[in-house]
């Protein structure tokens, strides 16, 4: 079972319940009103951001809004044009599509997109050379809801199809803690709001992250504390996971050493980080930087990465100044 289908139970079933994001929800109930006002179909919305921030839950707290069937998809199980077409013809009026990881679509599926994102039309070509024909199917209009990590990847035409773009942020520790504490009434767990707090400090500003924690802190309490959660608890069990007071992994850290030591500091290109690590470019790039970008860990420059005074501090490394 995937992560997010776990939090399929406590995903907020309106804009109002949704913990977060606030400037988007503003925007975004005063577009909702307005189409439902207009019985039309919400204009198409791409929603990017790091992994885990809610791209997903927002996807279908839109739907609940609009009242409006959702369908859910990936970039990379749309290999051929013949796959968002058969989608695109079954979908019913006023219905939401969703693409997750829509940076992945490969490019015929892209072009296949564009008349349907704009006039709710389907092109589809058969034969060859001077005797192929188009024929155009009409659809039902729909709102696509695009979701990615990496915006950059977006081609512009695909990009400036959508009428509504918002980047989701990462959390306050306060939000954190309202998301853990639903999460724990949701899933029948016991946990003071203290306790929730050391576990929004450690969950890198990111819900899915804080979920996480929390059913590892649950599992560590049945079996070494006869299910009571204390801060004994949560501080062992994020020891545990190899979790910091600051949320940086055992991962994170390794990749903040490296830079350190092995490069001085850096700078070093993020291939080379990468074959060191043992990773792949786009897990270094979506997962491990968006966070150490944030809190200031890390420099993102066109020479390379480099670790910033705040790392070798944090690492204990040296006097918090870098090396000359």
């Amino acid at each position: 079972m995937k992560e997010s289908e776990r939090e399929l139970p406590i995903r907020p079933e309106s804009l109002n319940e949704y913990i977060g994001q606030e400037k988007i929800k503003r925007n975004l109930r005063i577009f909702l009103d307005a189409a439902i006002k207009r019985r039309e179909p919400l204009d198409h919305i791409l929603l990017y951001g790091p992994p885990g921030i809610g791209k997903t839950t927002l996807a279908y707290v839109i739907a609940k809004e609009m009242r409006a069937q959702i369908k859910s998809v990936t970039g990379p199980s749309l290999e051929k044009s013949g796959d968002i077409a058969a989608i695109l013809t079954s979908l019913p009026k006023m219905s939401i599509l969703f693409i997750d990881e829509i940076h992945r679509i490969p490019h015929n599926v892209e072009e296949t997109l564009y008349p349907a994102m704009e006039d709710f039309k389907l092109h589809i070509v058969y034969g060859k050379g001077p005797s192929a024909r188009t024929l155009t199917i009409n659809l039902e209009p729909f709102t696509l809801i695009g979701s990615t990590t990496r915006v950059g990847m977006l081609t512009s035409p695909l990009r400036e199809r959508f009428g509504i773009i918002f980047r989701l942020e990462f959390y306050k520790p306060e939000e954190i803690v309202k998301i853990i504490m639903r999460g724990a009434k949701v899933f029948n767990i016991d946990i003071g709001k203290e306790e929730a707090f050391e576990i929004a400090k450690r969950s890198r500003g990111t819900p899915r992250v804080a979920l996480r924690i929390l059913r590892r802190v649950r599992d560590f309490s049945e079996i070494k504390n006869s299910g009571k959660i204390d801060m004994d608890v949560v501080i062992e069990t994020e020891k545990s996971l190899g979790i910091d007071d600051r949320g940086l992994t055992t991962q994170d850290r390794k990749l903040l050493k490296i830079l350190i030591e092995k490069f001085n500091g850096g700078p070093a290109g993020v291939d080379t980080l990468a074959a060191i690590l043992g990773e792949d470019r786009e897990t270094i790039e979506d997962v491990y930087e968006p966070y150490l970008l944030q809190i200031n860990f890390l420099e993102r420059t066109s020479r390379g990465r480099i670790a910033t005074d705040l790392a070798y501090k944090h690492l204990k490394m040296g006097d918090g100044e870098k090396p000359l």
